[in-house]
């Protein structure tokens, strides 16, 4: 049985806060991986382009994937927070995407972009 319980306007704007900080966060956060990834980027077209023989080359391509692989999450990150105000804008925020019940408003506080209850983020359900 699907539950629709709207959270309170109250519990909307603790949410709202919290989406719009963990935004803010994390659109930083992109841009700072951004200038890292330009600048090892840009690091490594000034020296030797063979990994193999290069001192540094291993640890380079490491730190390059590192910050490429930091930047996809962020991205992605980004992409559920927009996920997030679209259902807290159609009323489905805080239902369970998987089992349509509620999540307990101290699971969305903690993880705002949440779309899961805990029983199924655990595969209980």
């Amino acid at each position: 049985m699907t539950e629709r319980a709207a959270l309170s306007p109250s519990e909307q704007a603790t949410i709202r806060e919290l989406l719009d900080a963990d935004r803010q966060r994390t659109t930083a956060r992109v841009a700072i991986l951004g200038r890292d990834r330009e600048e090892i980027v840009k690091s490594s077209a000034l020296t030797a382009s063979d990994d193999e023989h290069d001192p540094e080359g291993t640890s380079t391509a490491f730190e390059r994937a590192h910050v490429q692989a930091l930047l996809d999450q962020a991205v992605s990150h980004l992409a559920e927070l927009d996920l997030a105000f679209e259902r807290l804008r159609d009323g489905t925020y805080g239902i369970c995407a998987r089992c349509g019940q509620r999540i307990a408003i101290e699971r969305l506080t903690i993880l705002p972009a949440t779309k899961t209850c805990v029983s199924c983020a655990s595969g209980h359900r």
